[in-house]
């Protein structure tokens, strides 16, 4: 039976994730505790807004009310890496060779790890914002589509155009696909090949949380009752195909979900607390926790995959050992 170790804090979870295998809360008022042989806590942003793990450097990149990016390392180092006066930062995201990507209001800034520092405006407000995992490009979620940018060269940006507000946006892990979530209670999805439309839509809620299965063939999504997993492995994605739905419960929302980073199987939260396994093959359920305070906001797996961090709407956090 797995075990949890709770840790129960005030306030919000923005982020639950492991750096270099120590469990760090990144809560809403700039708080970051962290479990290392014993509960310590730093302070990076002052008013906690957004935050992005970043893997291939080990880092969480935050940003905040403050106006403030910071990345966060194992061990309580913070370090600020950019400023936007006294706007807010409200999206944040890592990139290939050390480059961050930040936005406030209308613009989207990319930061480079040599320090310069480069500005996209956009006609309405930036949504969200990710880099491709091939080469130096990175897609921002704006009203009315999305628009990517190559920021090492001056290429001009490409516009992904379909109506409704785009609130966050994701790659495939093998970069043929970008896909928003919507302020509608639907995802878009495009070939970038191509320019292909995939609509995914008929969730009962917002999707809030997207999470890329080994290698990209599927992609797991909150917003029902079920984690609604969509298949990638042709090459048109999931058009006339439909969903896996997982860890179904009848009246409860799953709020996050967390794929495993080597077998196709998924962690899958809820608006209760309650966290469960499934795997995609058989539908197989394994309970990892029982329902608990507030909506679970975040998950990652270890490297050694036996553990997961998970944190809550309110606060209620921890880390389930799946190996007991």
């Amino acid at each position: 039976m797995p075990t949890v170790a709770p840790l129960d804090l005030e306030g919000h979870c923005v982020a639950a994730v492991f750096l270099n295998d120590v469990p760090h809360f990144a809560l809403a008022d700039g708080t970051i505790h962290r479990l290392d042989n014993g509960h310590k806590t730093v302070q990076a942003n002052d008013g906690l807004l957004a935050a992005f793990h970043d893997a291939a450097n080990d880092r969480l990149i935050t940003g905040g009310e403050d106006g403030k990016v910071f990345a966060v390392k194992a061990g309580g180092e913070v370090t600020e890496l950019a400023s936007a006066g006294k706007k807010w930062i409200t999206s944040v995201a890592a990139g290939p060779q050390g480059a961050i990507a930040y936005a406030s209001g209308k613009i989207a800034f990319v930061c480079f790890a040599d320090g310069k520092i480069k500005e996209f405006t956009h006609p309405r407000s930036v949504e969200g914002l990710a880099f491709s995992p091939k080469g130096m490009r990175f897609g921002v979620a704006r009203y009315n589509g999305a628009t990517l940018h190559f920021p090492a060269a001056d290429g001009k940006p490409v516009d992904l155009e379909w109506a409704g507000a785009h609130t966050g946006i994701s790659f495939s892990p093998d970069g043929a696909f970008l896909i928003t979530t919507m302020q509608e209670n639907a995802l878009h999805g495009w070939k970038l090949a191509d320019g292909k439309h995939m609509r995914m839509s008929g969730y009962p809620g917002k999707v809030k949380s997207l999470s890329w299965s080994v290698k990209g063939k599927w992609l797991a999504s909150s917003g029902a009752p079920a984690a609604i997993v969509w298949p990638f492995a042709s090459k048109d994605g999931p058009m006339g195909k439909a969903p896996l739905e997982l860890g179904t419960r009848g009246n409860t929302m799953v709020t996050c979900v967390a794929c495993h980073p080597s077998q196709e199987v998924t962690a899958i939260g809820y608006e209760d607390g309650m966290v469960i396994a499934a795997r995609f093959a058989d539908a197989k359920e394994v309970l990892l926790r029982r329902p608990g305070k507030g909506a679970i906001t975040s998950m990652m797996w270890d490297k050694e995959e036996r553990r997961i961090v998970f944190g809550s709407a309110a606060g209620d956090c921890g880390v389930i050992d799946i190996t007991g």
